[in-house]
């Protein structure tokens, strides 16, 4: 019988649903405390998913002793400091993407995982789709010789948040969200090539983001948009290759091809969205000198291994292995070290875009500032983080 799990949820949005529903799909994984500052929002989060204790105050959910984890879904900039006082509280933390609003803030919560001996695990469901699972292999087999480039795509053509009918106003915030699509959908892409790629180490980005679509004047007035719609870079990593990045929001163009990693005796293009729909991965190389693309079966083989192989299973997403990690039967996959890379190449793309040049790493760690969010009002009074 596998160890009950009991898990506490800060945050009932849209987010927060995603991870009910995977928790759902796990056996001996249960939600037993979930905190919103919004009553009627919590109410109905709690009435779908069968959660018994209602929070309010997350001091009150985190003063409990039976819990082995505790989720984090909450807006861009409160997650370092409610990620703080979930491990300064003596808990593990998962954390939802992006890791925070600013890599000075998500370093802190790095650092305190580390300093606390507490694990943070960060969403990044993009490394568990089939697609990631092939190409690792792939790669840790050699099949694409020495790596040179890869390129991060993520497109919408109209799939900004709120002001395109979907969402919440707070997702085209800079004081609640810090950023827009890269923040939003580029930290999946950018993620899943890190991953792939060994999580290199950053040298030096550059890049610019934009917001030029025109959008509904009532919704725009209503959520005060003032975050990039489109994202682009150019990453150049210690260890001698190269990424560049273009994620979308909103553009008036066809939809961008898979991501692509390039080597030297083969090259793969992935859909880099997570998707376990059974799309194919490709795989690009050479028979007797002839050009020869190959459509790999990955639903097939990852059947197989499911079947041959129960124990895998923990590696579906994003849930499971954090509930496996926390039952001491996997490891953990990097995912904070992963994200944190993600945060400094976006904030690097930020920072180049205002200034017009390159920034260094070294250079944005040490120029980055927190974007947290210090203080709320609530029914109950003012919270302080």
């Amino acid at each position: 019988m596998k160890k009950d799990l009991r898990i506490g949820i800060i945050g009932t949005g849209i987010i927060a649903r995603s991870h009910a529903e995977n928790y759902q799909k796990l056996e001996n994984v249960k939600i037993v405390a979930a905190c919103d500052l919004l009553p009627a929002k919590l109410a109905d989060y709690c009435d779908k998913y069968g959660v018994e204790n209602r929070y309010e105050d997350y001091r009150k959910l985190l003063a409990r002793d039976d819990l082995d984890g505790v989720d984090v879904c909450v807006h861009n900039n409160l997650h370092m400091p409610l990620t703080l006082k979930v491990l300064q509280s003596g808990k593990d933390c998962y954390c939802e993407k992006p890791m925070a609003g600013s890599y000075a803030d998500a370093k802190a919560m790095f650092d305190a995982a580390k300093s606390l001996g507490r694990r943070l695990h960060v969403q990044l469901s993009s490394i568990y789709s089939p697609q990631a699972h092939a190409a690792k292999k792939f790669i840790s087999d050699g099949q694409l010789g020495k790596i040179y480039h890869a390129r991060s795509y993520g497109y919408r053509r109209r799939g900004r948040p709120f002001v395109d009918g979907y969402g919440e106003k707070e997702f085209d915030s800079k004081y609640w969200a810090a950023g827009g699509a890269l923040y939003d959908m580029g930290v999946y892409h950018i993620s899943l090539l890190l991953y792939l790629l060994g999580n290199p180490s950053v040298d030096r980005v550059s890049g610019a983001v934009y917001q030029e679509t025109a959008m509904d004047p009532v919704r725009r007035a209503e959520c005060g948009f003032d975050v990039e719609e489109l994202g682009v870079g150019l990453v150049r990593f210690k260890e001698g290759l190269t990424m560049d990045i273009l994620e979308s929001w909103a553009i008036h163009g066809r939809p961008f091809p898979p991501s692509v990693i390039a080597g030297s005796a083969g090259g793969l293009s992935i859909w880099s969205d997570g998707r376990a729909d059974g799309s194919p991965l490709e795989f690009y190389s050479e028979i007797s000198g002839y050009p020869s693309t190959t459509s790999v079966d990955v639903a097939a083989e990852q059947y197989r291994m499911r079947r041959a192989n129960p124990e895998l299973a923990a590696y579906d997403h994003s849930q499971a292995i954090w509930a496996a990690a926390l039952r001491g039967e996997a490891e953990l996959p990097h995912t904070a070290e992963i994200a944190l890379n993600a945060m400094l190449i976006s904030e690097g793309i930020y920072r180049s875009s205002a200034c017009g040049r390159e920034f260094g790493a070294d250079e944005i760690a040490a120029e980055s500032k927190s974007s947290a969010i210090k203080r709320q009002e609530t029914g109950f009074g003012e919270l302080v983080y």
